[in-house]
């Protein structure tokens, strides 16, 4: 069918102008001193040349004010408008669509929108924290019996939503979740998400952020005005009367998880509870600009996705409906053209900047949720990054906080274990009822077969079969509230890589309290050993990214990774191009979880230089297990010492803090090792290694500036280069045989090879 052409019917403003006039008085004055003949002084009054003002014309364009936006529709093309306002003056054109969005606006009142011939009446841009009342969204219906409609919000904007019901309307009220992204939560033609709820008894609503899908509105990555459109969800589906008790929880994995973080620091007072699962803590840190170098590979590949599907009828869904008849779909395409080009936008940022750092970093607002959270996700997340657990000490408002921690990847909070803990969560803070696993245990083979091609494990049982509600909360809550899984993919012998751990330990906070700081020392020979080196000396490499492939995964799609027999291409250090270290054989079993640091003193040929260091477990028998990566640009060393500590160094990332290495010194550069948790068992040897970027993550690539300069690692007393982890003693570890080469998530295993400097 022929594309359709966004319709809009333009609305007419119709306001009273006052004429403007001028006028001028001058004062006159007399003065005088003693014995002085008196004189008089004469006021002399210039009148002006007589003047006309024109009064503008009512404005025929709409005008749409926001809380810090304002958007202009049915305008004319090319025409320049001017945002007046107490102290804004600003400019902008009109787009082909005939639209224009004013973003970063001053909120305040006695806003107008000029062109040269029309003018809007005032209008006032809200302060976000100005909530419109209930009754604003006790008039929503959201298509009582399920379907598909749209929920404005309090600019005007219509985000398109899914309402999906476990049982006729009239059979409820029903526990009802929310899944909010820029995905397409809300397409009526893709109902798997949807569909899981309804097994576990939740009604179901996909909602499409604003500029995405059949959502009204300009599309950017978090802006304030998709939190508050979140607000304006979460109350105008507790509204409606299927909802039981008129509060609802959050869900979602990734995009729709981190979602939940925003809109819960927003506090909808209907928000009963969330479960942000796959997330990350800081946009900047943990996945964009790992160690402040731009992640090229996940991270600007998914930008530029979500502008692709941002754009007018980007998602093919919407444009099916607009052809179908739905005209609202396609009015709300008209301003589609505003979209930021978000990826020009990370290339003008390679610093970490406020106020846009912060309002991108959920670890600096989670201390404004209150509500129950359920988190859960993976250390070698391939998407995300695996960084989140560094916020969770942030959630001080939340009256509860349970977290699962696993090796493993970016589907991996979906994996039975974690899904019990999940559907018990959502029972018992959403659903309000004791935890029933039936419904669990219909979802979860389908589920882990589609994720994950193996099977589910054995099914759950009915931990409070007999219990009161409150007694069930009760012994709930009672229970430690991390939850670290080890070894995933271990967990079912007959099944190697399938979605289950080898054991699961537990803790009562994060970080994990009884964790210890142990140190060791690089040495020469490429050895780590404990306590200082008995061999100072200067170990040098060729820091040449093009020595070894970006990444260890380059298999067909991405979630071909997520398979239980997904495979690897990590290969091991070209001579030259890194070094590596490693310790004697351990002497008992060594639990490590939390982040890391590798304190290094560092030479460069160049200016400045690109850093990866790794982690890995050398068994017995020669093999080696890749554990978890840091990446540091040299340039970016400085830190914020407050935040810092001996086991994670914080760097401030801010380009006023950015400064060259010393030529020809040697400088204290610490590397932050992204948090893990691994059992490294007897006999068993830590190993280090430091290269350039690349291959030592799937799907992640680096802009690396390294292009093969000298870099060298000194290591003596005065330079006490070392590995710092936190090793978590009288852990328990598995006893049993470890896992064979392969079988663990998210870790590729390699036949281990030494290092050019014997490490």
């Amino acid at each position: 069918m022929p594309q359709r052409t966004p319709r809009f019917t333009i609305a007419h403003r119709h306001a009273g102008l006052a004429a403007l006039a001028a006028m001028s008085l001058l004062a006159a004055a007399c003065s005088g001193s003693d014995g002085a003949a008196p004189t008089t002084t004469v006021a002399v009054v210039e009148t002006a040349a007589p003047t006309t003002t024109v009064a503008l014309a009512p404005a025929t364009f709409q005008v749409q004010p926001g809380s810090g936006q304002v958007a202009v529709l049915g305008a004319k093309t090319g025409d320049t408008l001017t945002l007046a306002g107490p102290d804004t003056d600003i400019t902008g054109e009109v787009d082909e669509q005939g639209s224009l969005l004013f973003r970063d606006v001053t909120p305040g009142d006695g806003y107008t929108i000029r062109s040269e011939t029309e003018a809007s009446e005032s209008f006032t841009v809200a302060d976000p924290s100005d909530h419109p009342d209930a009754a604003f969204y006790a008039k929503e219906d959201l298509l009582p019996g399920g379907g598909f409609g749209y929920i404005t919000t309090r600019d005007g904007t219509t985000l398109s939503a899914n309402v999906m019901l476990p049982g006729p309307a009239d059979q409820g009220p029903y526990p009802t979740v929310v899944e909010y992204s820029g995905y397409a939560p809300s397409n009526p033609d893709d109902t798997t998400f949807g569909s899981i709820f309804n097994a576990l008894g939740f009604a179901y609503v996909g909602v499409n952020m604003r500029g995405t899908g059949c959502s009204g509105g300009s599309y950017r990555f978090f802006e304030t005005a998709q939190s508050l459109d979140g607000y304006d969800t979460i109350e105008a589906v507790a509204a409606q009367p299927w909802v039981l008790d008129n509060e609802v929880g959050m869900v979602g994995i990734s995009y729709p998880g981190i979602s939940q973080l925003f809109v819960a620091a927003t506090q909808p007072p209907s928000l009963e509870a969330i479960s942000p699962l796959s997330v990350l803590d800081d946009s900047y840190r943990s996945t964009l600009y790992p160690g402040g170098i731009l992640n090229t590979g996940f991270a600007v590949n998914w930008t530029k996705e979500r502008m692709d599907s941002a754009k007018i009828y980007g998602q093919e869904w919407a444009k099916k409906r607009s052809d179908g008849g739905d005209t609202r779909c396609a009015d709300n395409q008209l301003l589609r053209l505003q979209n930021p080009d978000l990826l020009a936008e990370i290339q003008a940022n390679p610093f970490y900047s406020n106020p846009l750092g912060d309002s991108l970093a959920p670890a600096t607002f989670v201390d404004r949720i209150e509500v129950p959270v359920f988190i859960a996700g993976a250390w070698q997340d391939e998407q995300t990054g695996g960084h989140f657990p560094a916020m969770l000490d942030r959630f001080t408002s939340s009256p509860a906080v349970y977290v699962t921690l696993t090796n493993g990847l970016h589907t991996e909070s979906l994996s039975p274990t974690v899904f019990q803990r999940l559907a018990e969560f959502l029972q018992l803070y959403v659903a309000k009822q004791v935890p029933d696993m039936s419904g669990p245990n219909g979802v979860v083979p389908v589920l882990t077969n589609a994720l994950y091609g193996s099977p589910g494990g054995p099914p759950f049982a009915n931990r409070f079969e007999g219990q009161s509600y409150e007694q069930a909360l009760a012994a709930f809550s009672s229970e430690p509230s991390v939850r670290v899984m080890v070894e995933q993919g271990a967990g079912d012998p007959a099944n190697p890589g399938a979605a289950l751990p080898n054991a699961v330990l537990e803790f009562p906070s994060w970080p994990i309290p009884t964790a210890t700081a142990t140190s060791w020392s690089l040495d020469g020979d490429g050895a780590l050993v404990e306590g200082a080196g008995a061999k100072p000396g200067t170990d040098t490499y060729k820091a040449d990214p093009t020595a070894l492939p970006a990444t260890f995964y380059t298999q067909g799609g991405s979630s071909n990774i997520w398979r239980a027999d997904t495979t690897y291409d990590w290969r091991p250090l070209p001579d030259g191009t890194g070094l590596g270290y490693v310790t004697a054989p351990l002497a008992s079993d060594t639990m490590v979880i939390g982040s890391g640091s590798v304190d290094l003193w560092l030479s460069s040929s160049t200016p400045d230089t690109d850093v990866e260091v790794t982690i890995t477990e050398v068994r017995p028998d020669g093999q080696e297990i890749y554990v978890q990566s840091g990446w540091l640009r040299a340039s970016q060393r400085a830190l914020d010492e407050a935040a810092s500590t001996e086991l994670r160094p914080v760097h401030t990332h801010t380009e006023a803090d950015s400064a060259d290495l010393p030529a020809g010194e040697v400088t204290p550069v610490r590397v932050e090792l992204f948090p893990f948790a691994h059992p490294f068992r007897a006999g068993s040897q830590i190993r280090l290694t430091i290269d350039a970027p690349g291959n030592n993550r799937p799907v992640w690539e680096f802009d690396t500036i390294s292009a093969g300069e000298e870099v060298s690692i000194v290591h003596d007393a005065d330079h006490p280069s070392r590995l710092v982890l936190p090793v978590v003693p009288n852990a328990t570890i598995p006893t049993f045989v470890p896992p064979a080469c392969g079988t663990l998530r998210g870790q590729p295993c390699r036949t281990w090879v030494a290092a050019s400097n014997g490490g």
